[in-house]
């Protein structure tokens, strides 16, 4: 199966490059060719960023930061003078961490470094201590069945071979484990390297199994841990959390635009995720790429470009544990879905850009939420389109089109039938940061940013400003 959508997708490829060679660029090259210039002279969106880090921080869905950026963006929107600024309220999830702890009890007394994963409930009142049993996957969990987990700690010690890939344990691993009796489930976090630092994330409870607390520790941990039983030794641990779920807190996307000179109902929406979680900064996820989104209009407004359709911006909320935002989004537009002419979203940290995935792929959790849901359709006229607008981003390295999957934000619109693109960068430390207290602000390398940038406000005005 995946050999035949490769083939298909490199038919379309070519398909499109075809169509990239009949696409006239040589009006839209000025005005690229000034935003590039632009950004990467620009301080402002480096400024926004550090301010939104720095003074507003972390920005979990139902937290007091979250709400404070949201009234700094609707303001900031405002300031540099986008029109039709507006709100789109919706409910989002409240889930607070609280206190937690873990430690190792026996055969040494030494704490463990852990976050408890977003969704997890708490333990009870005292913690729990209970003998460890260490699995590499599902299949050596399976096995022990549940004679062999049954009253214990199940720790997945998975190693990182892709995001997606690898996440499942962090996903489905407490509930999994539940169902064999396990107490409580630590899974190693999610990322390629690690300085003992834990990564936090989404976790879900499936209705056939017990809900147990559980928690990401650091990769040293989980290695550590699965050495001492390795080596024949009785490992015990003893885990307390605090995590509890309060009702659903008031929230909103926020949106502002510049409107198109002669087709201002068809629109080009852009954007990223102004919620991260509850530690660091968000500096990579997202808030770069919310900066980034806005800041390709502010360049487009200081230059006096207009483009022929509308773009707009959107800062969408509860990407992390929910995704209301941009369920909220695809709600508010109703009817006027047709008039969307294509949603570009950046998700992949604010590293140097390589260029932009179409959505063509569907996500695995649409696919889970929904089975019959259609794989994405693009035109090769769309995908000449952008081909064509890539080229233009080849001085700065960002000329790439590949086959994709859908941004979370943008997935209720792809699946609706717009066009969707995602900024892909080269990723070679976004999961080393990725939800951990170390993705703050001095991670983000200025030309890398500038760069991502330019590429959100080509992109976005090339897809505006074509027949």
């Amino acid at each position: 199966m995946m050999k035949t959508g490769r083939r298909l997708w490199t038919l379309v490829i070519c398909a499109g490059a075809a169509c990239a060679q009949s696409v006239d660029t040589t009006a839209l090259k000025e005005n690229t060719d000034k935003l590039i210039e632009s950004a990467m002279k620009d301080q402002g969106g480096l400024d926004r960023l550090e301010y939104l880090c720095y003074r507003i921080g972390n920005r979990l869905s139902g937290s007091k930061g979250l709400e404070t950026a949201v009234s700094w963006a609707e303001a900031e929107m405002k300031r540099v003078g986008l029109q039709n600024v507006r709100r789109v309220p919706t409910k989002v999830p409240h889930w607070v961490r609280g206190n937690e702890a873990a430690r190792l009890v026996s055969p040494a007394d030494k704490p463990i470094a852990m976050l408890g994963l977003g969704g997890s409930i708490a333990t009870p009142k005292g913690g729990i201590t209970a003998d460890v049993v260490v699995v590499s996957d599902f299949a050596e969990l399976d096995k022990l069945g549940k004679s062999g987990v049954a009253g214990k700690i199940v720790v997945y010690d998975a190693p990182f071979v892709s995001y997606g890939q690898t996440v499942q344990y962090r996903g489905s691993g407490a509930s999994r484990a539940a169902k064999l009796g396990a107490v409580a489930a630590l899974v190693r976090s999610v990322t390629p390297r690690s300085l003992r630092d834990p990564h936090t994330g989404a976790m879900r409870y499936t209705a056939d199994a017990p809900k147990i607390p559980t928690a990401a520790i650091a990769v040293e941990d989980a290695m550590w841990l699965h050495g001492l039983t390795r080596a024949g030794q009785k490992v015990r641990v003893h885990l307390e959390m605090e995590a509890h779920e309060e009702p659903d807190a008031d929230s909103a996307d926020v949106m502002g635009e510049i409107r198109g000179r002669e087709l201002p109902d068809e629109v080009v929406v852009m954007g990223g995720h102004l919620d991260s979680w509850d530690v660091g900064q968000g500096a990579h996820d997202d808030g770069g790429g919310v900066i980034a989104a806005l800041q390709a209009l502010v360049l487009m407004k200081e230059l006096g470009i207009q483009p022929r359709r509308t773009i707009r911006v959107v800062f969408w909320v509860n990407e992390e544990n929910g995704g209301r935002g941009g369920q909220a989004y695809r709600r508010w537009v109703g009817e006027e879905i047709g008039h969307h002419y294509a949603a570009i979203e950046m998700d992949g940290g604010a590293e140097r850009p390589l260029g932009f995935d179409l959505a063509a792929i569907v996500p695995e959790r649409r696919r889970a939420n929904n089975p019959g849901a259609a794989t994405p359709k693009v035109s090769p006229r769309f995908a000449g389109n952008v081909q064509a607008i890539g080229a233009l981003l080849k001085t700065i390295g960002a000329d790439r089109i590949e086959r994709g999957g859908a941004e979370a934000d943008i997935e209720p619109l792809v699946a609706a039938g717009v066009p969707g693109l995602g900024l892909r960068t080269v990723g070679e430390h976004y999961f080393d940061y990725h939800h951990t207290d170390a993705d703050t602000f001095d991670k983000i390398v200025p030309e890398d940013f500038r760069k991502c940038v330019a590429a959100m406000a080509v992109m976005s005005y090339g897809l505006a400003e074509l027949n």
